[in-house]
């Protein structure tokens, strides 16, 4: 899906754009921002629409009210699955797995902002981020295995290893235990705690710090993360030399060369 950002239209999940950063917001905090079939629909539309969108250089993804997200709603996902025959499930866990590789294929970095509780599919969209800053209130849980599904949902099998590592990404698909927020810290799996009253303004601010970077750039840097655990080292020296060349080749890093030169602080323009 192409098109700018700036018409789309959502009604089951905020969002807004300023300075080049896009703010998305799940927003049902009377229900602790539970995801629906229709606000699934939305978020792989609107990171879908952002991959090619110029204006857009990094997303914040954060919860309403004090939580992330309570993951899939019981009575409006769960209840109504319980009631689909075996194609109609699959197009369903299609659509969610389509919501992380449309964040993982987006150029632009993705911040999320952690607070209180981040369960489930909650857990899912913290993991498919590209940084994740949480306050020692998260509750971060991978759920699967208390409704009677595998932990292999979403992608989790391949990417929470890469986050914590193998056994630490064993111990939480097959328990399904919540991760407090300072040991996710200590585990790897946010990047920084900050205060709860400070979490949305520091996400901000790290995503308008990426948004002001060579976003070019910044894509190749995730477009490299994401493909090089295919690759052998011998393989992934050779696509970062052309990655890396290529780069070479912007205004960006010309910008940066004169700006060294003229002892100040480059400004990047994304080409």
């Amino acid at each position: 899906m192409t098109g700018s950002l700036a018409s789309f239209a959502a009604e089951h999940v905020g969002w807004h754009l300023a300075d080049g950063v896009a703010i998305v917001t799940l927003d049902r905090p009377e229900r602790k921002n539970p995801l629906t079939f229709d606000s699934y629909a939305e978020l792989v539309s609107l990171f879908q629409r952002a991959a090619t969108d110029a204006a857009v250089k990094a997303f914040v993804v954060t919860g309403a009210g004090g939580n992330f997200s309570s993951g899939g709603d019981v009575f409006e996902i769960i209840g109504p699955l319980l009631e689909k025959d075996t194609k109609g499930l699959l197009a369903f866990t299609t659509m969610t797995g389509n919501l992380v590789k449309a964040m993982r294929a987006c150029p632009q970095p993705i911040v999320a902002a952690i607070d209180g509780v981040c369960a489930g599919a909650g857990a899912i969209l913290a993991m498919a981020s590209d940084l994740r800053l949480g306050t020692a209130r998260a509750k971060i849980a991978f759920l699967f295995n208390r409704v009677g599904l595998a932990g292999c949902d979403m992608g989790a099998c391949a990417i929470l290893p890469r986050i914590v590592g193998q056994g630490r990404a064993a111990e939480l698909l097959f328990t399904g235990r919540s991760l407090g927020g300072e040991e996710a810290e200590r585990w790897g799996f946010l990047n920084h705690l900050v205060a709860p009253e400070t979490l949305h303004d520091e996400a901000a601010a790290l995503a308008a710090s990426l948004a002001a970077g060579p976003t070019f750039a910044n894509g190749l840097t995730k477009r490299m993360l994401e493909m090089e655990w295919a690759m052998g080292v011998n393989e992934a020296l050779e696509a970062e030399a052309v990655a890396q060349a290529l780069c070479m080749t912007t205004e960006d890093f010309r910008r940066a060369y004169d700006a060294f030169a003229a002892r100040r602080r480059p400004v990047f323009e994304g080409n």
